[in-house]
């Protein structure tokens, strides 16, 4: 599979077209192109890039990541988060499908490559010395290039990801959505050559900014689920004249186990 980079590295700005083609044949079947006008309106782009996706054979892993980024893309600027968030990760799976797909990408398929080879030099050596010929394995530049090529492009396309879904999550807030957004600034930082310096700098920002946020929405919605179930528990208990305050929750410090303990006089 052939692959050619987009112009455009801009994570968020305008949704890059990427040219993205199978044995000599684009995607979809045909190049999209937006002009500077069309690159405005995110919807019509959306419609497009929908096509696209219902076009594109679902064995074409590559392409098909390329699409679901540039869709992520769109929704950012629409400030879809959830839509953007997951197709940002549509765009991460087929990646990860990609490389379990490929024997080339895949450490068990390597793994089973080189045992079913060294079977067969075995089988060969015995032919060899059986008939006195000789062989020669030839080691082929040009698919080591290839492979090298697919890899660089595919670890472009899960940073766009990687910082779209970022940007979803954060966006969107909340507990989950701010710890995934944790999660993949700190999987961009761990391959920082694969990020241009105004994406490392925004990664780095993040990573700084998320923790205090991540811990506020964890307290925020741990105290509504309690004052829920709390809610829930005096509804139960009204009938009989006791109410949740009637109880007292004792965290032990040895065990960081938690007890309960009655309390008669609390009021109902």
């Amino acid at each position: 599979m052939s692959t050619t980079e987009s112009s455009k590295d801009d994570v968020v700005k305008s949704p890059d077209v990427e040219k993205v083609k199978d044995n000599g044949d684009s995607a979809d079947g045909q190049e999209l192109k937006f002009t500077p006008e069309e690159e405005e309106k995110y919807q019509d782009a959306l419609d497009k890039y929908d096509d696209a996706i219902n076009s594109c054979p679902k064995y074409l892993h590559y392409p098909r990541a390329v699409i679901y980024s540039n869709i992520a893309a769109c929704h950012i600027q629409l400030e879809d988060w959830k839509e953007a968030i997951k197709s940002a990760s549509d765009s991460l799976g087929a990646l990860e499908k990609l490389e379990q797909s490929d024997p080339r990408l895949s450490p068990d398929g390597n793994k089973a490559d080189e045992k079913k080879e060294k079977e067969e030099d075995d089988d060969v050596e015995e032919e060899i010395i059986s008939s006195g010929a000789s062989r020669a394995a030839p080691v082929s530049s040009a698919d080591d290039e290839e492979l090298k090529t697919l890899q660089a492009n595919i670890q472009r396309i899960r940073c766009k990801a990687l910082m779209r879904r970022a940007r979803g999550r954060s966006e969107a807030g909340g507990w989950h959505n701010l710890a995934g957004a944790e999660e993949d600034c700190k999987a961009l930082a761990a391959k920082p050559e694969s990020l241009a310096p105004a994406d490392l700098r925004v990664v780095r920002k993040q990573l700084r900014d998320l923790p205090p946020r991540v811990k506020a929405a964890q307290e925020k919605e741990m105290g509504e689920m309690w004052g829920k179930l709390k809610d829930l528990g005096n509804g139960i208990l009204k009938p009989f004249g006791l109410s949740t305050n009637n109880f007292q929750m004792v965290k032990d410090e040895k065990t960081g186990g938690y007890s309960m303990n009655f309390q008669p006089g609390g009021s109902s």
